[in-house]
């Protein structure tokens, strides 16, 4: 019990993290809404250029710990797999923008799941977890909408990746005001 109650106490001294990150997604996705064409093109940019810096990482990694790192040698082959997709990316960047729905709406899908499993949580304290799992609901929502359809997504990707950024923000800054109010849940436990 006393290890729970630790993980809880640090947790809640840093309860303005979330705070901080969904103030930015939202900042974020209403900027996006002032510049949709912009957006996209940079967003397929920044797409292409994570798999190549992705792939570069990946390689010096499985070089660094070829010594202590069994089967490095796989780590290698997809570290220059995922670099040459990275640079092919970045060479055709229609590629990129085609892709681009399906990318979003994974990465939203994943990071909205995980907001509900932290409103589930919340809920097994006892505390307010309605607010967390309703947004967290709605970026699914949007994620599915994203992937469930990719040739009209791809028209409203830019709408559709702004009011994910901010149901994700708002989300996010639900658990931080519920983590405020939980400050003194370790004392009571």
């Amino acid at each position: 019990m006393a290890t729970l109650v630790s993980k809880i106490s640090n947790v809640l001294q840093h309860w303005y993290l979330p705070l901080i990150v969904g103030i930015l997604f939202i900042v974020f996705g209403v900027y996006i809404f002032t510049i949709p064409l912009e957006a996209y093109v940079t967003l397929s940019m920044l797409f292409s250029a994570s798999f190549f810096v992705s792939g570069v990482s990946e390689i010096y990694f499985s070089y660094a710990n070829k010594d202590s790192l069994d089967g490095w040698g796989w780590y290698l082959v997809s570290g220059i797999v995922t670099t040459l997709f990275g640079a092919y990316l970045m060479m055709y960047p229609g590629i990129s923008m085609a892709t681009l729905p399906f990318v979003v709406g994974f990465a939203f899908l994943f990071r909205s799941a995980q907001g509900l499993g932290f409103a589930i949580d919340l809920k097994k304290l006892g505390l307010p977890w309605g607010s967390l799992a309703f947004l967290s609901l709605l970026g699914i929502l949007f994620s599915f909408l994203l992937l469930a359809n990719p040739i009209i997504a791809s028209t409203s990707i830019v709408v559709m990746t702004a009011l994910a950024i901010i149901t994700v923000g708002a989300s996010s800054i639900m658990l931080a005001l519920t983590l405020k109010k939980a400050k003194d849940l370790p004392s009571k436990l």
